[in-house]
């Protein structure tokens, strides 16, 4: 049966108050790797946009961690750069000091990432050893562990394919696997914490309508952060600076170009930045509905409370997009644009989360 809260707070020594400190303190946790997550997301997001991220070639998860603390050591990393063809098509000439300047960031991004392994695993250990894991959570836990491995796996695989003699950026198709990754492990990190920290499920009846609207408006926003990976991945943000029309029109002339047409959907920067254009426009503009029509309908709460943030981030990353289209991605800006999107995804789980379909209550007997 269903678990029916008491009236009044557990003695802090009973079971009950044990097992709610233990779910507040690993969801606590959680959420602080999910911040270091998010951090990480807009760490990539720099490191992309200032060619940083091909400056590392080698792939050491323990003896990187270290910079190069020598210069003969700096000199063998610049060495290897410069076989790559963006050194020769890009930063030729740089010298040492200007591969400095890119390796410190890619440095950073990945010193980040292996913090992150530690700031997940190391509480891991001390929640388990301690029997302080809630029941049933384990293997989410574990889950999430392995999420984390997988995206530095990834994230190799993607840096290698810039490697390519004729390539001076990454595969598109492995970026957006990448930053998929990386929100899917963002998603299950705050949706964890959030089932620990409110586990009832209290949506008004108002919610209903609203929530049959949430679900395909959420499926847009992730769509819409997908195709801005492949807007990222062909540097598709450089061509058609203006809106809202593109070269004088709606839908672009070459929206169709490449055959099958299916790889206009992720190879031609036409299509590719239309997509992600109509698709912000329309989550955008269902994320504005559930707004208003939230602040309308739903009593102060939790649920109301997610909406109305749904839709105010939702203007501001719209807003950030238009900017960093019209300014020609400045580093800066783009960096925030992805940053953002991480907000934006944050307010579509917390109101999922809000809007959650109550529990049926228990049949006779």
């Amino acid at each position: 049966m269903p678990f029916d809260p008491p009236s009044s707070p557990p003695p802090a020594s009973s079971p009950l108050a044990r097992d709610a400190a233990d779910r507040r303190a690993i969801a606590r946790w959680l959420l602080l790797v999910a911040a270091m997550v998010w951090i990480m997301v807009a760490l990539g997001g720099a490191t992309r946009l200032t060619g940083s991220g091909l400056s590392i070639m080698e792939w050491a998860p323990l003896s990187g961690t270290l910079p190069p603390l020598t210069h003969a050591e700096w000199q063998r990393l610049y060495d290897l750069y410069r076989t790559i063809p963006q050194y020769e098509l890009v930063n030729r000439g740089f010298g040492l000091e200007g591969f400095q300047r890119i390796f410190w960031l890619e440095w950073g991004h990945r010193l980040w990432g292996r913090l992150i392994g530690l700031a997940f695993l190391l509480p891991l250990v001390w929640f388990w050893v301690r029997g302080r894991v809630p029941a049933g959570l384990k293997p989410r836990l574990v889950l999430l562990f392995l999420l984390g491995g997988a995206q530095g796996a990834v994230g190799w695989f993607m840096v290698a394919s810039g490697f390519a003699p004729d390539s001076t950026a990454v595969s598109p198709y492995r970026l957006v696997a990448h930053l998929g990754l990386a929100l899917l492990l963002y998603a299950v990190l705050i949706w964890t914490a959030m089932s620990l920290l409110h586990p009832e499920r209290d949506a008004p009846p108002a919610a209903a309508p609203l929530r049959r609207l949430a679900h395909p408006v959420a499926g847009l926003m992730v769509l819409a952060m997908l195709a801005g990976g492949f807007v990222a991945g062909l540097r598709a943000g450089l061509d058609y600076n203006t809106f809202p029309l593109m070269d004088g029109r709606l839908v672009p002339t070459g929206y169709a170009m490449l055959s099958p047409f299916w790889q206009n959907l992720t190879m031609n920067v036409a299509a590719v930045q239309f997509n992600h254009r109509l698709l912000a426009t329309l989550a955008g503009a269902g994320a504005l509905v559930l707004a208003v029509w939230g602040l309308r309908v739903l009593p102060p709460g939790r649920a109301r409370a997610a909406l109305l943030a749904l839709g105010g981030t939702a203007v501001l990353q719209y807003a950030l997009g238009v900017a960093t289209l019209l300014l020609v991605v400045p580093a800066w800006l783009g960096t925030l644009h992805q940053a953002v999107a991480v907000a934006v995804l944050t307010a579509v789980l917390a109101s999922l989360h809000a809007l959650r379909r109550p529990r049926l209550p228990p049949g006779p007997g």
